[in-house]
């Protein structure tokens, strides 16, 4: 059945969206509100991306933690008519653990001072006030904005160990507009600020409060899932993207390899929210211009999640602690009874989430599921935490390009394919990957509304 913009019924190609994360999900539900006949391809068994909510023996846990909290209107108001009262408010708390002693996260000064102790905190001042005066020129990397404001100290005791964990390359090589856009407006300066003007540590950067699905964020994907498939839209699961057939400008068919084998949808035009490096070889015939090139030097970096069952309570209160010793292979610890209690099923059971960065085929990535398992139990008894009781079970998951990689060729390699797909207005981008930008969840899903309205004929989305 096909639906015009007002409703009736009409003949017509439906819009596919490929990918049903976040940013696909929204630009559906935006699209079969309107009327507009609409396909989503999928190509894990659920919805959701990397913010789905994995359910194993009764547990739920993210992969990864995702807090609800935007200051843009009209995405609140979605996840408010679509969670209602299952939607929780929570205390955010997280830390940064760092040789046995808790910091603030944010960074606070006097956190980061009084756990250095004051010969460490005196060298750390010291080092701010040279950068200060002689901070690093062209401020092109993520080293070099990070010594800008924290001094060159703070930078290699403190920041240096995570980030290159994280992102499996040195500072230098990252890019200063993942800085500006993820930790915009922190400074040790900023801290020092406003420690003497609140009396306290407190650098209010970020919001305190936040809400969460009672059973994850799961909750609000499927019920996405379910107005656009009862709007008339269909989600197809397990189904891969294979080609975009395109010819006088225009995209024409989508192919897929679904569960049933290969399939051809027709298709009025294209949204899709998969990585840039995926959608590029897709297109066919290909775009000239480099854009293959481009595509294939994109990068991202990947993730593991080991979700630990074990006896009695957390470890610890927090929802999620960072790690910072560079001889603790993860990057950080979820406790996913304070995000949710609903999520760990067990009054004497606790679940923990123990994440990895990684990238596809290393060592962490090709280890076996049993020995993740017990790497991650393992380094959790490591943290000097109080010692986790007996690990009852122990789940892993992996996930391929979760997060973009701002290195020093992104821009340049992201302008030469978005030139190249203007030959194809459309196909509309949205989403994380879909526009290789490290947005938050808030800002995927306003992406894919904006796509939408693109479809819809509004301006192109940006």
């Amino acid at each position: 059945m096909r639906y015009a913009s007002d409703g009736v019924t009409m003949g017509g190609d439906p819009t596919v969206v490929i990918g049903g994360g976040p940013a696909g999900l929204a630009a559906a539900l935006e699209l079969a509100r309107a009327g507009r006949p609409v396909t989503v391809v999928e190509r894990e068994d659920g919805v959701g991306g990397i913010a789905r909510t994995i359910e194993r023996d009764g547990f739920r846990f993210d992969i990864g933690g995702h807090r609800f909290f935007t200051r843009i209107p009209e995405v609140q108001s979605l996840w408010d008519e679509l969670l209602g009262p299952d939607f929780l408010v929570r205390s955010r708390r997280s830390r940064i653990l760092f040789r046995g002693r808790f910091f603030d996260y944010p960074v606070t000064a006097r956190s980061a001072l009084a756990g250095l102790g004051p010969l460490e905190a005196a060298r750390i001042l010291a080092s701010y006030l040279a950068a200060r005066a002689r901070p690093v020129r062209p401020e092109e990397t993520l080293a070099a904005w990070l010594v800008n404001r924290f001094g060159r100290r703070i930078f290699e005791t403190f920041f240096r160990p995570y980030t290159e964990k994280v992102w499996g390359m040195p500072c230098e090589e990252i890019g200063a507009q993942w800085a500006a856009q993820r930790i915009g407006g922190l400074s040790l300066g900023a801290a020092l600020a406003d420690m003497v003007r609140r009396g306290s540590g407190g650098q209010r950067t970020l919001a305190t409060r936040f809400q969460y699905p009672r059973l994850g964020p799961g909750m609000l994907w499927e019920r996405m899932r379910e107005r656009i498939e009862a709007s008339g839209g269909r989600v197809l699961l397990r189904s891969r993207l294979a080609a975009i057939r395109h010819d006088s400008g225009a995209v024409r068919a989508v192919e897929i390899d679904g569960p049933g084998g290969a399939v051809s949808l027709a298709a009025s035009g294209v949204v899709s929210t998969i990585a840039l490096r995926d959608l590029v070889p897709a297109l066919a015939p290909g775009v000239p211009g480099g854009a293959a090139d481009a595509a294939r030097g994109l990068r991202y970096r990947d993730f593991v999640q080991v979700a630990l069952v074990l006896e009695g309570p957390a470890p610890f209160a927090d929802n999620w602690l960072y790690l910072h010793d560079p001889e603790i292979r993860a990057g950080r610890v979820q406790n996913f009874r304070a995000w949710s209690p609903e999520l760990v099923p067990s009054p004497d059971r606790s679940c923990i989430g123990v994440e990895y960065f990684c990238s596809v085929g290393d060592d962490l990535w090709r280890r076996p599921d049993g020995d993740l398992v017990q790497l991650a139990a393992g380094e959790l008894g490591r943290l000097g935490l109080p010692r986790p009781r007996r690990l009852v079970a122990g789940h892993v998951v992996r996930m391929r390009d979760a997060y973009p990689v701002y290195d020093a060729h992104h821009r340049a390699h992201v302008g030469t394919i978005r030139r190249a797909l203007e030959r194809i207005p459309n196909l509309h981008l949205a989403g994380r990957n879909g526009m290789h930008r490290y947005d938050n969840m808030d800002d995927s899903m306003l992406s894919g509304l904006l796509a939408a309205r693109s479809v819809l004929g509004g301006a192109r989305d940006a």
